[in-house]
Order: structure tokens, then sequence, then C-alpha cells
């Protein structure tokens, strides 16, 4: 039995926003590598929480212990957007998105990181977006929670790289996703290398990299998926 192997029967792998789009695919992927993948969902999942509650949080990370076990694979791909101009921005709506795209994304990873800390492995990957790099108007809050991702990836690959945990990011651009459903296709792909809009399983793929025995040297890393907009 290979080393990951030996991971996957010991742990299991969780998902956040695990449902529908890129987390979905995200979590096809992890289950076609062998793991036991743990959804996390809203409303649906196979454990419900509102990511953006620290009750919540700490609930379903309690309950992923309970029914399932020990977390070796973390991907942090929960996130709501909010979008207005600042100066019209309430609180809550600046809230809602920071609580769930960034302190969700804490709050699972310290409810987790013990277990991969103790089994010396581990993997945690935050789900950012292009628009941590390459702002645009009317998303104070959403770029501000994603590029806070990007900080805290490299703070906590610092931390416990020593000990066998890796911790990276994704930063997808414009992919077919409900959140993505409204906008003019056709106007994005001008200024997309590509010269289309990217597809969940491709976000899916450098994931399941990342997450791999092979990525056990990438650590801090940010790698884009999105068809060289960014370049």
């Amino acid at each position: 039995m290979s080393a990951l192997a030996e991971k996957q029967e010991a742990g299991v792998a969780v998902v956040t926003g695990g449902t529908r789009g890129i987390g979905a695919a995200i979590a096809d992927a992890l289950r076609a590598d062998g793991w036991t993948v743990v959804t996390i969902g809203r409303t649906s999942g196979d454990v419900q929480a509102d990511v953006g509650s620290p009750e919540d949080v700490a609930r379903a990370v309690e309950e992923i212990h309970e029914k399932f076990g020990k977390v070796l694979v973390l991907v942090n791909n929960a996130g709501i957007t909010r979008d207005g101009l600042a100066l019209r921005m309430t609180d809550s709506d600046w809230g809602d998105v920071v609580d769930t795209n960034l302190s969700g994304a804490f709050g699972f990873t310290r409810g987790v990181m013990g277990d991969m800390l103790r089994a010396r492995w581990g993997r945690i990957v935050n789900v950012s977006s292009i628009v941590a790099t390459r702002a645009q108007a009317g998303q104070a809050n959403y770029i501000a929670s994603k590029a806070g991702l990007l900080g805290l990836t490299g703070a906590l690959a610092k931390e416990i790289g020593k000990r066998g945990v890796t911790v990276n990011a994704i930063t997808p651009g414009f992919i077919e996703t409900d959140m993505t459903a409204e906008l003019d296709t056709d106007k994005l792909v001008e200024f997309i290398p590509a010269g289309r809009v990217g597809k969940p399983e491709e976000v899916a793929a450098a994931v399941r990299f990342l997450c791999s025995a092979e990525a056990g040297y990438i650590n801090g890393a940010t790698l884009s998926v999105d068809g060289g907009m960014g370049a």
C-alpha cells in the first residue's frame, strides 16, 4: 500500500461549499483519487453549516470528527458575493462576505489543523480568485476576502510546513458556475488569452494535484487557473 493510500484510509478530505460548481468538481476529483470526501453546504452536503458562523463551523468540525474521523485534506472553497460600490455597501454586505470567505476558512483550518499536525501529513488548499491580485470596482468586500486568503495561505505555510502539512492557494479566473452565469461571457472572453471561460473541472484538477503526494514540496504557493488572464 502506498503512503498516500494509507493516509486516505486513515483520514478524510473536507470540501467547504462542496455541493455545486467548483466545489462539487473538487469533491469529485478527490473521490477519484481515493479520498473519502465530506462536503459542507449551507442547506445540503454531508455536513450542513453556515461557514460564516463561528458556532456553525465549530459544530461542523465536531460532527466531522464524530462521524467521519480525522481530516487530512481541507479545501476552503465556500464563498459568496454581495457586490456593490463601497460608498453604498452596508456593514452586513461587508461582514457576510468576509465572514464566509475568509473567517470561515480560518475557522475550519484551525478546527482540523490538529489532525494534520499529529499525522505529520496534510493538505490545505484555499480557493481564492483572480480578483485578489487583479482588482475591479464594485467588489471591495469580495476582493478583500480573497486577498486575505492569500495572506492566510502564506502565514500558515510558514507556521506548519515543518510538520509535513502544505498550505497553498488557487486563484480561478472566470469559470462556468452559478456565480458567473449572469455575466456577459462574450465580452469577458476578449480579455482571456485562452479565448474561453474555464470549467470547474479545470480548477478541480489543480486542487487535486496540490492535494497529492507528488505536491509535497509545494507550500505557500498560489496557482492561477485563469486562461492566462492574470499574466
